[in-house]
């Protein structure tokens, strides 16, 4: 018999699919219903987005400025997983993103070109290697096994912009400019723990588990969250794996929660596999006082398969990361705007949460582009968008500080799943606009690895043209 930790690459590519929760692979929903005014396929371009000025627009470039820079355009890549997951969202904010800004005019007068670098969840050194060869930089994009290919990308000066990153290697490393709220350094979702075991389920506090799909990035994800749970007293009451590759029987899992009293459920795998065990969880009687769906689970797919009673039943929370809910869009411009964007450049794609995300990096990239003018250079771009201080993708999420590299998320916003659909946390009181910015942080003490750095390759930022 195979041993389950003995995984082949394609077989650990696939558990990591499955279960990690910081990484949308496929639950995130289609516009919803209710979500905003009815998105119109003639809307009037404009250079603005959200509150950002004048963001794309016209000019008169007359230099090849760097590797990927012409006088008429820039050359991008965006990395993705969709020959794998299936799932188009990067490949679809680019296309989106780009046609409204080469519309306004490009950047500076630059039109982008967006390549799409398809990893296929395994490929991922053979896509940078693609891409130090032809890209200015990596914008929009993001892949599970992102860490395998950190080192080549930083042998060759390569700027990165992620929707967002997973592996340590390559999370917080060199040349990254990252929308995506939280240092390596930092547990993430701590002050989501926090609030859930000391203030909204205090008696939940001593009663704690853990499931997650059985891999070695996973495991690591259950010893951050560990280590943080026991750092604060509150020993774990529950912990286990279970096959990434399936399970065809969550009865027992189940039983086991049950028999050990769990009352707060850390939830690390695919969304299909969370909505099985809480249908058996349900027809046990047995209610938790929380589970964290992760956002993996944010979205109509997850709502359909544990069906309406498990959802009135359970208590389902998602700590979507500071980024606006996309079922509230009426009352926030930006993301209504992305909304309506996609409903004109690409009708019938999904708008997910990291495709949102994605938008906000192509926001973030083509601002500190424009801020260089005609000699763009990746130099200039990687310091400009390192002086975002507050950065918030014109409205589309809570502020980040891009001049700090490893910080502490500073925001959360929390969505409960429903019958009726996502809906903010009725017991969630935000404290700066649909955000609590006033949140717990916690550095980790493991030894989890540490992200790449220029030094690791025997480079400095000196060697940045």
């Amino acid at each position: 018999m195979r041993s389950r930790t003995t995984l082949t690459s394609l077989a650990l590519a696939a558990a990591l699919f499955a279960v990690a929760g910081c990484v949308d692979r496929g639950g995130e929903p289609d516009r919803r219903e209710g979500a905003g005014a009815a998105p119109s396929a003639n809307v009037p371009v404009s250079s603005d987005f959200g509150d950002l000025k004048n963001v794309c627009g016209a000019g008169n470039p007359t230099s090849a400025s760097a590797q990927g820079v012409t006088a008429k355009e820039i050359q991008v890549g965006v990395l993705s997983d969709v020959g794998f997951t299936k799932k188009h969202e990067y490949e679809d904010a680019a296309k989106v993103f780009t046609s409204w800004c080469n519309e306004a005019g490009g950047v500076n007068g630059r039109k982008i070109k967006a390549t799409l670098r398809d990893i296929k969840m395994v490929e991922v050194r053979q896509r940078i290697v693609e891409a130090c060869r032809e890209d200015f930089a990596l914008v929009g994009g993001s892949a599970s096994l992102d860490g395998m290919g950190t080192k080549d990308r930083l042998s060759c000066l390569l700027p990165e912009f992620p929707s967002q990153s997973t592996q340590r290697q390559n999370e917080g490393s060199d040349l990254q400019l990252t929308v995506q709220a939280g240092g390596p350094s930092y547990l993430r979702n701590a002050g989501f723990y926090e609030w859930l075991v000391a203030e909204a389920y205090p008696q939940s506090a001593n009663a704690v588990g853990i499931i997650a799909g059985d891999s070695p990035v996973t495991k690591v994800s259950v010893d951050q969250r560990t280590e943080f749970f026991q750092s604060r007293g509150t020993p774990m009451s529950y912990t286990e794996l279970y096959p990434a590759t399936g399970v065809p029987n969550w009865t027992p899992y189940a039983q086991t929660i049950k028999n050990k009293g769990v009352k707060g459920l850390v939830f690390m795998g695919d969304y299909g596999s969370l909505a099985k065990l809480e249908q058996e969880l349900t027809n046990m009687d047995y209610k938790l006082d929380w589970i964290e769906a992760n956002s993996n689970a944010y979205g109509d797919p997850f709502l359909k398969l544990a069906g309406p009673a498990v959802l009135a039943y359970q208590n389902n929370l998602a700590d979507i990361g500071g980024t606006h809910p996309l079922e509230e869009a009426a009352s926030n411009l930006a993301t209504q705007q992305v909304l309506d964007l996609f409903e004109k450049y690409a009708p019938g794609a999904q708008v997910t949460l990291p495709a949102v995300k994605a938008f906000s990096a192509w926001l973030l990239f083509a601002k500190s582009a424009a801020s260089c003018g005609d000699n763009l250079t990746r130099k200039c771009v990687v310091e400009a968008a390192r002086k975002e201080t507050a950065w918030t993708g014109g409205g589309l999420q809570a502020p980040i500080d891009l001049s700090v590299q490893d910080g502490p998320s500073k925001c959360m916003n929390i969505e409960k799943a429903t019958p009726e659909g996502w809906k903010p946390a009725a017991d969630f009181k935000p404290t700066q606009g649909a955000y609590d910015c006033d949140i717990a942080a916690y550095r980790l003490t493991g030894d989890y690895g540490k992200p790449g750095t220029l030094a690791d390759v025997g480079k400095s930022m000196n060697d940045l043209k």
